[in-house]
């Protein structure tokens, strides 16, 4: 198999296109389950600190595996079938089989994303490690991003495991140097962490939140820290025009705060595949030979 992919460009573009379309079928379950497996942890934390018994607590085992994936309004289980990546909500056109209630569009666009990301990986790398370590990143990423959009938490339970992934994969110099991913992983964290405080000391309010700091340091253990200014850039731009739009168009509150992370991943993404054209464009005015 593995020298049948290295011989068929096609044939590992078709494969990292479907096994993207799994992927996000579990990075669902990841987004939608993991923000409440850590308030669960930190409510049992609570209790235990208060020397109280959590009266309201589910006994059911709660975690990526367990239970299994069921419709949140009638507790359907959802069987294997209508559990296929895009096709089993283009069957069931978007409704739960038992009691019809609309499913969410974020669950096949989420493993659109992700096999769509696995293509451009897949043609970008070409069959080899950097391909799979960029995979790894790029639905981190993913999961990331839309975790941080829906509760604004960034979990330390993926930023730490992809920082030290990202130092270990450059070890093996699959995309930078290690020393190159070192100062990466230190720079990016303590870039933000003075931005912070900064803006504390001038406002007397925090700008970002700590989980900001570790995605920063996880792009550069990946990437380097060469490209953590364009990162930067990168993010406050497209961060800076979403969020002027949404006061203006939406009405947003100015006072309820607009999570950074997604920003900083899809400009760490765009860094991991084009980082160093655009370096070269903008420093040489073309790309290196």
């Amino acid at each position: 198999m593995i020298d049948l992919l290295q011989s068929s460009s096609s044939l590992f573009f078709v494969t990292a296109g479907l096994l993207g379309l799994v992927v996000g079928s579990f990075l669902n379950v990841v987004i939608h389950r993991l923000p409440q497996m850590m308030e669960r942890e930190w409510r049992s934390e609570c209790a235990m600190l208060l020397d109280r018994t959590e009266l309201d607590e589910s006994p059911e085992k709660f975690n990526l595996m367990t239970p299994r994936s069921r419709c949140p309004a009638c507790g359907h289980q959802i069987s294997a079938l209508e559990n296929i990546p895009l096709l089993s909500y283009l069957i069931l056109r978007g409704k739960c089989h038992n009691c019809k209630a609309p499913i969410s569009i974020r669950y096949p666009f989420i493993e659109l994303i992700s096999g769509a990301t696995a293509v451009v990986v897949a043609v970008h790398f070409g069959f080899g490690a950097a391909a799979g370590c960029a995979l790894l990143f790029s639905w981190a990423l993913i999961s990331l991003a839309a975790i941080d959009i829906d509760t604004q938490l960034l979990p330390d339970l993926i930023t730490l495991p992809m920082l030290w992934a990202g130092i270990l994969a450059n070890y093996f110099n699959v995309f930078v140097s290690l020393d190159e991913a070192v100062l990466g992983a230190i720079f990016g964290y303590l870039s933000l962490w003075a931005v912070f405080w900064v803006f504390k000391f001038a406002t007397g309010k925090d700008g970002m939140g700590y989980g900001d700091f570790k995605l920063l340091a996880v792009l550069g253990a990946w990437l380097g820290w060469q490209v953590l200014p364009l990162v930067i850039v990168l993010s406050s731009v497209v961060g800076a025009c979403i969020g002027i739009g949404l006061m203006i168009f939406r009405s947003h509150d100015k006072s309820v705060p607009i999570p950074f992370g997604p920003y900083l991943a899809v400009a760490g993404w765009i860094a991991l595949l084009w980082g160093g054209d655009i370096m070269s464009r903008y420093l040489y005015g073309s790309s290196p030979l």
